[in-house]
Parts: structure tokens; C-alpha cells; sequence
């Protein structure tokens, strides 16, 4: 009985064990890590710390030719060493406080779009619209962008819409200098806008079922190959 009890007591839990900084190394590895923080000799730690490297690199050599792949390597025995550990490194040591640092905002460039459904790219399509000089080039990217935003309004509503919707649109995105209210411009028709849309559907639908359906050839047609030469041998 005495020696069951000294065997459970000798377990360790997880649950008792300190939490592992990177979990994807393992313990064994952040272990190592700790034992060469100990180490007394500079030129024997930094053998060893080149060595821990190099397993940390074996463990993941799908990123071996990822730029600055090695730069994350030193920087995560550091961060693993929570670090304590003082070795020549080949690039600059991170810090505690860098890395604490909070990265700035991002700006947007559009928090609240008003109309949604038609995409970012027709504002600066239209803002490249208002720099152009007047004549018929503007004119007719003026159309292109109307006709374009009422396949877009197609898209989403799925019903027919009318030319002065896309105006007043237009009118609003643009601050009020492109108005095609005093034009006598047509649109194209929203029947032929919506075959246009169900045909873009339908192709994208048919790339990816070829896709699909490829996909499954090659697999059958290796596993028939893997066959055939394990019948071989």
C-alpha cells in the first residue's frame, strides 16, 4: 500500500502544472527553454539556445521559407523565456513592453455606407467622375456608372426599379454635382440588367461545381493509380 501511494503522489495533473506561454511547442520544449535560462556559461547558452532554434524549426517547416521566419523563431524563444533569457541574438530582442503595445485604429474608409448593396468602388468611380473635365468622356462614364449601379439595385431588390431611383442616387453620392435629372438619359432595360446578373450567377455556379467535379476525378484517379501499384508490388 505504501507504494501505490508514493506512485500517486509522484502524478502530475495538468491542472497543477503553470500554464505554457506558446502551448503549440509543448512542455517539453518550454522545459528545455527553462533549463537553458539557468545555464551559468554565455557560450554553452547560446549553443544550446541555437539548438532549441533549430527544433522549434523542425516543428514547423511549412514556414521554413517564410520571410523573417527565423526573426519569429528567436523572437518566440524570447517570449517563451519570458524573457529572462540572456543570449546573442541575430535580431533585435523584443520587449515586454512592446509587445503590450496595443496596435493603432485602423481608419475606414466607409463607416456607414448609406446604400450598401452597391459597393464601395462606385464612390471612388465616382469620384473619379467629378475630376474629369466636361465633354463626352464624362458624359459617358456618367452613364456607365448609373447602368452599373442599377445591376447593382437589381442584385438586391430582384424587381425592377425605376431610372429615377438610380438618379437620385447618384445625385445624393455625388453631393449634387452629377444630377442626370436634367439629362434625357435612359438606362438600360432592368430585364436585360437581370439576365446579365443571372448569367454571372450562373457561370460563377458553374466554375465551381467544374471545380467540385475535378477535384473528385483527381481523387478517384489517384486512388485507382494507388491501386493499381499496390496490386503491382
Amino acid at each position: 500500500m505504501e507504494v501505490k501511494t508514493e506512485a500517486v503522489s509522484q502524478l502530475e495533473y495538468n491542472s497543477l502544472r503553470e500554464a505554457l506561454i506558446i502551448p503549440e511547442y509543448g512542455r517539453h520544449l518550454q522545459k528545455l527553454i527553462d533549463q537553458i535560462t539557468e545555464i551559468k556559461d554565455r557560450e554553452e547558452r547560446n549553443k544550446a539556445a541555437k539548438y532549441v532554434i533549430s527544433v522549434m524549426g523542425s516543428l514547423n517547416p511549412h514556414l521554413r521559407d517564410v520571410p523573417d521566419f527565423q526573426h519569429k523563431l528567436w523572437d518566440q524563444l524570447f517570449i517563451m523565456s519570458d524573457f529572462k533569457l540572456d543570449v546573442d541574438s541575430p535580431y533585435p530582442i523584443p520587449s515586454r513592453e512592446a509587445l503590450n503595445q496595443r496596435p493603432e485604429i485602423l481608419n475606414y474608409p466607409q463607416n456607414f455606407p448609406k446604400y450598401r448593396f452597391y459597393g464601395n468602388n462606385i464612390t471612388y468611380m465616382i469620384d473619379v467622375a467629378m475630376k474629369w473635365e466636361e465633354g463626352d468622356l464624362k458624359s459617358a462614364l456618367i452613364l456607365v456608372i448609373a447602368n452599373h449601379m442599377k445591376k447593382c439595385y437589381l442584385s438586391w431588390n430582384k424587381e425592377t426599379v425605376e431610372d429615377e431611383v438610380i438618379f437620385q442616387h447618384l445625385l445624393e453620392l455625388s453631393d449634387g454635382k452629377i444630377n442626370l435629372f436634367k439629362t434625357n438619359e435612359e438606362l438600360s432595360n432592368s430585364h436585360n440588367l437581370m439576365k446579365v446578373n443571372k448569367k454571372v450567377s450562373n457561370k460563377s455556379q458553374f466554375n465551381s461545381g467544374n471545380k467540385n467535379t475535378n477535384s473528385k476525378n483527381h481523387k478517384k484517379k489517384t486512388n485507382n493509380n494507388n491501386t493499381k501499384n499496390h496490386k503491382r508490388n
